[in-house]
């Protein structure tokens, strides 16, 4: 809208833009016009975003732990071994340790109890 403004600016200076009549309706137009310009975008984003999930590209930073760097974890979890121990060998934060093996043992006790709803 502030754009808006400094065009109705620009164009007054040149003596065109008129805020009582038809220059008022002209600005009323160009903000709709850019209004519905505006919602375009947001839709081709979206459809640009869909189309992309759909391909396997979600965006984002990618993830700091992959499969293997899990499976070593979660292995020397069991062994009783420390996040900082099994963190400092991964080459990984504590945090982002305890925040990907929170995310695994969530997600196996939600498919422990499905598996166990649908028995």
């Amino acid at each position: 809208m502030r754009s808006l403004h400094r065009v109705a600016a620009s164009l007054g200076a040149l003596a065109v833009y008129d805020p009582q009549g038809a220059g008022k309706v002209l600005f009323v137009v160009f903000a709709a016009m850019a209004e519905v310009e505006r919602e375009f975008i947001h839709e081709r984003t979206l459809v640009g975003l869909d189309t992309a999930a759909a391909n396997g590209n979600h965006g984002g930073r990618p993830s700091a732990v992959d499969g293997d760097m899990l499976a070593v974890a979660l292995r020397r979890r069991e062994a009783e071994e420390s996040v900082t121990s099994i963190a400092r060998h991964l080459g990984i934060g504590r945090s982002t340790l305890y925040r990907t093996l929170a995310a695994y043992d969530e997600a196996a006790e939600t498919t422990a109890g499905r598996d166990a709803t649908s028995r």
